[in-house]
């Protein structure tokens, strides 16, 4: 199971076949190179911090350029703490002490200035116009599939995708805004062949689990990774020897508790969290790489598949060009 703490409920391999993995699989904490950004990080590892380490990551989130030219006092006066509790929460996001912060932080800014000229800011007001709305929408939503993939672990991905690709059937939950993602990744694996099911129905998740054995695996989507549905869901197919994935966006929520393999997204909410925009962006983008990932495995065998897939549903299109014309009768291939 992997190493995980606490985490406040939030308002909102080597290949395996048939068995899951012997020993605890560690979730990744590390950012995984210099280019992914220490914010997403801070914001995973948010909900779990202590009140006054909380504090100060709320400091640094809010003009992490400032910081980086700030003195260690001066952040702990701004955060109502203490240097000590500074250097700790440094230590507790893994950048080793306040120094380290600062260079990290300063280099995040140069980046983040370099890939655009425009503050487009995350919080949509009452008084931002239609044109607005649209530049801040798809800003946030570019920068979670740009900081997901930059922090996306590749050797858990790696693992994850042989656990699936080698599952006699492969079962994802998720409720809310989740499901559709867990009905994304349903229907692309069983276009390529893979047996594989969706649900987000409570008493459906859990009786789908309550079936699964070993060599079967079961993937819950969760942005929070609070969601009692799909942590129950996930719990309970682990009990009867499935394989357990959790894709979310905090690597210390609950459901990494039940999980073998822990994917995360790094996707920021702010004014209509409860539209679950850039998150499902970010999940529908891991959900992509797991897919491509299982068809390589089985290339000639998805590339039939999808071939088969096209031509059944062939009939059920209009036989008209994107510029309107007419397409030409197709005679054999």
């Amino acid at each position: 199971m992997p190493t995980v703490s606490n985490f406040p409920t939030v308002s909102d391999t080597e290949s395996v076949v048939g068995t899951a993995p012997s020993e605890p699989v560690s979730v990744q904490t590390t950012v995984r190179d210099a280019d992914a950004s220490p914010l997403v990080r801070i914001r995973s590892l948010l909900p779990g911090l202590a009140r006054a380490e909380q504090r100060v990551a709320k400091v640094v989130l809010e003009d992490p350029a400032k910081v980086a030219r700030r003195s260690i006092t001066e952040v702990a006066l701004a955060a109502n703490t203490s240097e000590t509790t500074v250097t700790r929460f440094c230590k507790a996001v893994g950048v080793g002490g306040y120094p380290q912060l600062r260079i990290a932080l300063a280099a995040d800014t140069a980046r983040t200035e370099a890939r655009t000229t425009r503050n487009l800011g995350g919080e949509i007001g009452p008084e931002d116009d239609l044109a607005a709305v649209i530049g801040k929408v798809s800003f946030a939503d570019a920068r979670a599939v740009e900081e997901t993939a930059e922090q996306l672990d590749v050797p858990t991905l790696e693992r994850v995708i042989e656990v699936v690709a080698n599952a006699g059937r492969a079962d994802v939950y998720g409720v809310g805004a989740s499901a559709f993602v867990a009905a994304d990744l349903q229907q692309k694996l069983h276009r390529i062949g893979r047996v594989c099911f969706s649900w987000s129905d409570t008493h459906i998740m859990l009786t789908s689990a309550a079936v699964l054995s070993p060599g079967d695996v079961a993937i819950g989507v969760s942005h929070t990774g609070a969601t009692t549905d799909t942590v129950e869901a996930l719990r309970v197919a682990r009990e009867h020897g499935a394989i357990t994935i959790a894709v979310t966006n905090f690597p210390r929520s609950p459901i990494t508790e039940v999980a073998d393999y822990v994917l995360t997204t790094a996707a920021r909410e702010t004014t209509f969290r409860s539209g679950a925009t850039a998150s499902r962006i970010a999940q529908l983008t891991v959900i992509d790489c797991l897919f491509i990932g299982v068809a390589q495995r089985h290339m000639d065998a998805s590339v039939n598949a999808l071939d088969a897939t096209r031509d059944a549903v062939g009939s059920h299109r209009l036989g008209v060009r994107p510029d309107g014309r007419r397409r030409p009768r197709e005679t054999g291939k």
